[in-house]
Order: C-alpha cells, then structure tokens, then sequence
C-alpha cells in the first residue's frame, strides 16, 4: 500500500508547477545562494513520454557554429546530448523554483579549482553536488547549477 502512495506523490510533485528556466536567470541572494525562477515548460506533459527524453526540447536546431555545412547535421545535434530533456526536465528540477545553496552555487567548478558542493533546495526536496578540479582530473556528479543531473570525469595530462 505504500508503495502505490510514493508513486503517486512522486507523480504529483513532478507534475506541480512544472515551469522553464530557458529565459530566466538565476538571481543572487544576499546570502550568497541563487534562487532560479521558472517559466511555462517545453514540452508540458510530453516529458512522461520516453521518447521526448532523447531529444533537446531547449535547443532542437543546431547552432551556426556547429558542423557548419555538413550532412546530418541536426541528427548529429541531437546525439551530441543523447538525453537532455531526460536530465533537465524527468530526473532534473530544471523547470522548477528552486533555491541552490553551497561554496559557489552558480558555478560548477571554482575559478581558482579545487572543490565544490552545492545543494539544491525545492520544498523539502534536496538534490546535491559535489564537483573538484585538481591538476590531473576534472569531474562533477549529481544535479548542477541549472537543475539538471549530470556526471563527468575529465583526466588530463599536466601542462
């Protein structure tokens, strides 16, 4: 019976005030956090279609500056980020108010390296970050700066 109740709550609150922040920007807050403010989603419902999730809902034509005059241009686009409206807008907050509090909570990696812890704050919901730069290795994990999930490692020679 449990179960069946956590779905549904589950449910509820993806659906709830399902908004974008494509033509917002997040605003600082005096207390060094950042506080985005969403807007009317892409894609409204579609995002419980498995489908919508390989697609790019933010940025489906490629821009001018990639692979410019190529064939399959636009398929290539969409491959580049395979899942982008599944980590934006299905296991994301990317359409949503939230508050992203942390060491430098509209960044994921520090200017002068090192690392990086975020939260985000969306009712009693709370979706961490932890990202570190070093010398040899770049990588970040969990939801980022714009509500989407992510996971990266970059290992890199020394220069």
């Amino acid at each position: 019976m449990l179960i069946p109740r956590l779905l549904a709550a589950a449910c509820l609150m993806m659906t709830a005030g399902c908004v974008s922040l494509r033509d917002s920007k997040p605003e600082a807050k005096a207390d060094g956090s950042f506080f985005h403010r969403a807007q009317p989603p892409p894609g409204g419902t579609k995002k419980w279609n498995p489908v919508w999730w390989f697609g790019n809902a933010d940025d489906p034509v490629p821009p001018h500056w990639y692979r410019p005059g190529q064939p399959a241009r636009g398929a290539l686009w969409q491959l580049r980020n395979p899942l982008h409206n599944f980590t934006f807008y299905v296991i994301g907050v990317h359409d949503k108010d939230f508050v992203r509090r942390g060491k430098r909570p509209g960044k994921v990696f520090p200017a002068e390296g090192g690392w990086n812890w975020a939260v985000i704050e969306k009712g009693r919901l709370r979706l961490p970050f932890v990202a570190y730069q070093g010398r040899h290795v770049r990588w970040y994990a969990l939801w980022r700066e714009k509500g989407n999930f992510g996971l990266k490692l970059h290992l890199h020679d020394e220069e």
